[in-house]
């Protein structure tokens, strides 16, 4: 990496300091602070320093950028990615939608972010784990029951034919019933209690529920393109909370609190491990997990992207796990949420957005777009534009939804990026050179347009590493759209095919396409060949 290697020069020359990218090119590939003028001494990797005003501007040289881009096309890049996270494993906790309830736009973030972070992962090498936690268990599936005991089906066969849509209006009939008449309430506790001691009817009808939610949300994964490891539902760790429970009483953790039983902290209110009725608590199935994903995998790193308004639960979670000794590092990657203006979704209350709506949403104006593309191709627009809206955007800040906004096809959008790696491959198909070829960066001169995207390819691997560090796909997403700008500035001014500099024209071209269809993947969105 260039990075790296400017560092030790500049170590060489005792200097400290931060490096930067400077946000005017004019003043070079990378700063530093320093009261020190210092000459080169590097001619193959710097051809130019400049010392102003207490900075040193380094201007990296032709033959140096040159050789970063054949690394990209030529696959050495990959391999030395490969290398940053060799022997390290992490398990990633994402998407987890609820049972029983179709899968939200809420639930988009989650899927997107967390399948990105897996890919970035795993380009660095790490040996990746990704689970997919339902949320399956809980009081809300004794309220589901008495739902649709008093306004369902009545038979087991009849509760099979049900979809996802119809259980999730039977949850939220519950919720309305229930705010004149407390007592269903009560009904629901009582149902879960029966769930959790094996009661027969009360696993039947659940079980039912369970199959026709998977089958919907695997049509959703299927359309997403993706692929989650492992799904376990919090209902796996039904046989496995009485361990975690045991190994609390022996560490002295438990307290009881009015007949619950709590876990006390110093700077956060307590949590609930047991309920004062018995049954269990989402905070213990997720102790439960931790215990079963270090016994079973022995992982380096866990990472949850779960929503921000589970802060309080993941830091109580974490705390937990440091009073009984894990050394296992753990991150909460606190994602903001898709809410309304007037404030977040409500799956109770019926205020809600089906992810199904935005796609059919998103394959219609993608046919208005390319009305030639097939099937696949519009699919595929459809997706990206959906996915890289999601991912472009600081994932700690809330997104307040917009169809509008969500249904970009154009601009700052994953169309966009497709169609700019379309182009390149049109203009590569049809040179006649062959397209692999390195260059020697002494017999080239390269004008402006041609440095912009030269001298941006090397930061490409800088891009993925930092967005690996800080659990952010936005950083490759916003490196995307400033690489297809500037290709599309080049291709405007300067002609390809055909002319005196064609070679090195379609050197940029080629990497151009190798980074956004690389990135891409990353992002989870699909390349187009032709658009």
């Amino acid at each position: 990496m260039l990075k790296t290697q400017v560092k030790k020069w500049l170590k060489e020359n005792k200097i400290e300091g931060k490096i930067e990218h400077p946000a005017n090119e004019r003043f070079g590939d990378f700063a530093v602070r320093s009261g020190r003028k210092i000459e080169i001494g590097n001619e193959d990797l710097i051809e130019k320093i400049e010392n102003v005003s207490g900075f040193t501007n380094i201007f990296l040289s032709q033959k140096s950028l040159i050789k970063e881009a054949e690394k990209i096309i030529n696959g050495k890049l990959l391999e030395e990615l490969m290398m940053e996270g060799k022997g390290k494993k992490m398990v990633i906790d994402y998407s987890s939608p609820n049972i029983a309830k179709a899968f939200g736009i809420g639930h988009l973030r989650s899927t997107n972010i967390g399948q990105a972070i897996y890919n970035i992962y795993q380009i660095l090498g790490w040996e990746c784990i990704g689970e997919n936690h339902l949320g399956d268990w809980g009081t809300q599936f004794g309220k589901l029951i008495v739902s649709i005991k008093k306004w369902g089906p009545s038979t087991m066969s009849e509760i099979k034919k049900l979809k996802i849509e119809d259980l999730e209006a039977l949850y939220v009939r519950f919720h309305k019933e229930a705010e004149n008449n407390e007592e269903l309430i009560n009904e629901g506790r009582k149902w879960f209690s029966k769930l959790e001691n094996g009661d027969k009817e009360a696993r039947d009808i659940w079980q039912k529920c369970v199959e026709i939610s998977l089958n919907e949300f695997n049509k959703v994964y299927g359309m997403l393109g993706v692929k989650i490891d492992y799904s376990h539902g919090e209902s796996f760790y039904e046989d496995k909370m009485e361990e975690i429970i045991k190994i609390l009483k022996e560490k002295n953790l438990i307290k009881n609190s009015q007949g619950a039983k709590i876990i006390e902290f110093k700077n956060m209110p307590p949590a609930m491990v047991e309920k004062s009725n018995g049954t269990s608590t989402y905070f213990t199935r997720d102790l439960a997990a931790i215990k079963y994903r270090i016994d079973t995998w022995n992982p380096d790193l866990i990472i949850y992207e779960i929503g921000a308004d589970q802060n309080l639960h993941m830091r109580q979670l974490f705390e937990t796990t440091k009073m009984l000794g894990y050394s296992t590092k753990f991150v909460h990657i606190s994602h903001g949420l898709i809410r309304w203006k007037e404030g977040k979704f409500s799956t109770r209350k019926g205020e809600t957005i089906h992810l199904s709506e935005v796609i059919d949403r998103a394959m219609e104006e993608a046919k208005m777009l390319a009305p030639n593309n097939t099937p696949e191709q519009i699919k595929a627009v459809a997706i990206g534009a959906i996915k890289f809206n999601d991912l472009a955007q600081d994932p700690k800040k809330d997104i307040i939804f917009d169809w509008e906004k969500i249904m970009s096809m154009e601009g700052n959008s994953g169309p966009y990026l497709q169609y700019t790696y379309a182009r390149c491959k049109s203009v590569i198909n049809k040179s006649s050179i062959s397209n692999r070829q390195p260059l020697n960066g002494d017999m080239y001169d390269f004008n402006n347009d041609e440095m912009a995207l030269l001298r941006y390819f090397y930061q490409f691997e800088e891009k993925i590493i930092e967005a690996a560090e800080r659990f952010s796909p936005a950083i490759i997403a916003e490196y995307l759209l400033i690489l297809s700008r500037k290709y599309n500035e080049f291709y405007a001014k300067n002609r390809i095919i055909g002319e005196s500099e064609e070679k090195q024209r379609l050197f940029l071209t080629i990497t151009t396409a190798d980074i956004l269809k690389k990135g891409l993947f990353l992002l989870g969105i699909e390349t187009l060949e032709k658009m």
